[in-house]
């Protein structure tokens, strides 16, 4: 049987594994890696780079070097926390024609779709060279937080590497899967994942081959990226107190002043304490200044402790919705790389007891998962079933800017429900019907999905018709929403699926261009 690729898309790695036998296996890529950046770099001369090639030179050409892409995929330019994120990086975001954020390198804009597509490519080709044969299907992983629109924009990043998507997965569910097979875990356990931009915490119950998670929390704002931001506003500001140089104008040292705040990052998981040594790194009155600093892992998890802190809430809402507590987990699997960070794991030990498991490599986790979900789908896998949730709300924006919410998260899919609703004019003939996902109650707040319109009311007094709204969503996530007018059967029907994308013609651009 054909092979069907397991991907895990990272924020700041990815990982790619197949079924072989009946064995998940990790693929190394065409320059021997186990994880590939999730960095594209496009040169002067035309040139593109990716993965490890990419990272290398992104410290002499980094308005041109994207990474962190993840973080703006199925998303608006005008979000707050977009503006706040463009911020911290060296290349630019502009509104595409819809709003949504895009990137800009000199005159050209790519989607989030098109450079992650280039970065999935790298991973079908690696696949493809280690397999000796065409891959054209895949698995692939997001964050469970991640709304309908970023699900179905990865959907869109998949299809124009040339891979069709047979299952968009959460990651910490995925993980679970890796960890239980290995294990043949029974009982509940938790999965803490925190990786390079996103933060998920699911809890699972694993009983004889059957994995389902009761509930999902997270924080799609919270990742390494936050973390190596701290650390590079620390060096930065010490640089500046010794020198009285602000290097924020310089994107070349600001991005070698980034790359040293991860190195030290990564160094102190091992180390208790580091030295960072960048010479040159700007000009002053009297010549070249250097930044010379010793950082302790005390004076680290000191600086990290308010991202730290958002840790909690998340992990305690996941356990509170699954109606336990941390009394009742087996274990926490930690996945991701920033768990490696020695305050990162003693915040879950506090959280959930001394219970965190480092059995599955937290690079390797997901993307492991994924291979054997695809091994079910192909079936090499016999005997393992896989049951999960949605992760937000679904409703109706209805008057006061509120939300009507008809599928609440955590419920398990594929799962179908449905309101009544009325109108409040008299005589009214149609009904605009907004469907919007989120958490908070208030529509602006949540994501839209979508909008049709149903018709043909008969002439009846504000109040009078009965209009069913139904909603049901499938395996795969995907979105199915009818409105009907009781009285007279009068249907209408959407289905949220490429909701996000990219026109026709942008497609066959991002096409031409990968």
């Amino acid at each position: 049987m054909a092979k069907i690729l397991g991907i895990d898309l990272g924020t700041t790695n990815s990982c790619i594994a197949v079924i072989e036998g009946e064995e998940p296996t990790v693929i190394v890529n065409t320059e021997g890696l186990r994880t590939t950046p999730s960095m594209v770099a496009f040169t002067t001369k035309g040139e593109r780079h990716v993965g490890i090639h990419a990272k290398r030179q992104a410290a002499v050409n980094p308005e041109r070097t994207i990474y962190g892409i993840k973080r703006l995929i199925g998303r608006r330019a005008s979000d707050e926390s977009i503006k706040e994120l463009e911020a911290t990086l060296p290349y630019r975001i502009a509104p595409s024609p819809t709003g949504d954020a895009w990137v800009k390198i000199d005159s050209e804009t790519y989607s989030p779709q098109e450079i992650s597509a280039i970065i999935i490519r790298k991973l079908r080709e690696s696949a493809e060279s280690y397999c000796s044969e065409e891959i054209k299907q895949c698995v692939v992983a997001v964050p469970a937080y991640f709304n309908d629109a970023q699900r179905q924009a990865t959907r869109d990043a998949c299809k124009l590497a040339g891979l069709n998507v047979l299952r968009i997965m959460n990651e910490p569910t995925l993980a679970a899967l890796a960890f239980g097979v290995k294990k043949n875990a029974t009982g509940y356990i938790g999965v803490f994942d925190l990786g390079g931009g996103t933060f998920d915490i699911s809890i699972l119950q694993c009983s004889e081959g059957t994995f389902k998670v009761l509930a999902t929390a997270g924080n799609n704002h919270l990742g390494g990226n936050d973390f190596d931001t701290l650390i590079y506003a620390y060096l930065a500001d010490k640089f500046k107190e010794e020198t009285g140089v602000d290097i924020s104008g310089d994107k070349m040292a600001v991005q070698r002043v980034r790359e040293a705040a991860e190195q030290i990052k990564c160094e102190l998981s091992s180390l208790s304490e580091t030295q960072v040594n960048l010479p040159f790194l700007a000009i002053g009155p009297s010549g070249p200044l250097h930044l010379s600093i010793t950082v302790t892992r005390t004076e680290l998890e000191s600086l990290v402790e308010p991202l730290i802190e958002q840790l909690d809430a998340p992990c305690l809402d996941a356990l509170d919705k699954a109606g336990l507590s941390a009394d009742d987990l087996e274990e926490v699997l930690l996945v991701g790389g920033m768990t490696r960070m020695p305050a990162v794991r003693a915040r879950v030990e506090r959280i959930f007891g001394n219970k965190a498991s480092h059995s599955v490599n937290p690079d390797e986790a997901v993307a492991l998962g994924a291979a054997i979900q695809s091994g079910i789908l192909g079936g090499d896998i016999q005997e393992v079933i896989l049951l999960d949730v949605t992760p937000l709300n679904l409703g109706l924006e209805i008057s006061g800017d509120r939300v009507s919410t008809i599928i609440e998260r955590n419920t398990s899919i594929p799962t179908r429900a449905s309101k009544v609703f009325t109108t409040t004019e008299n005589n009214q003939s149609f009904v605009r019907i907004t469907i919007v996902q989120g958490d908070s109650p208030k529509a602006s707040e949540c994501a839209k999905l979508g909008t049709f319109v149903l018709t043909d009311i008969p002439p009846m007094p504000a109040g009078k018709p009965r209009i069913e709204v139904q909603f049901s969503i499938n395996a795969d996530g995907v979105v199915n929403v009818q409105g009907i007018e009781k009285q007279t059967g009068a249907v209408k029907e959407i289905v949220i699926q490429d909701s996000v994308g990219l026109s026709s013609q942008e497609l066959a651009t991002a096409r031409e261009r990968i």
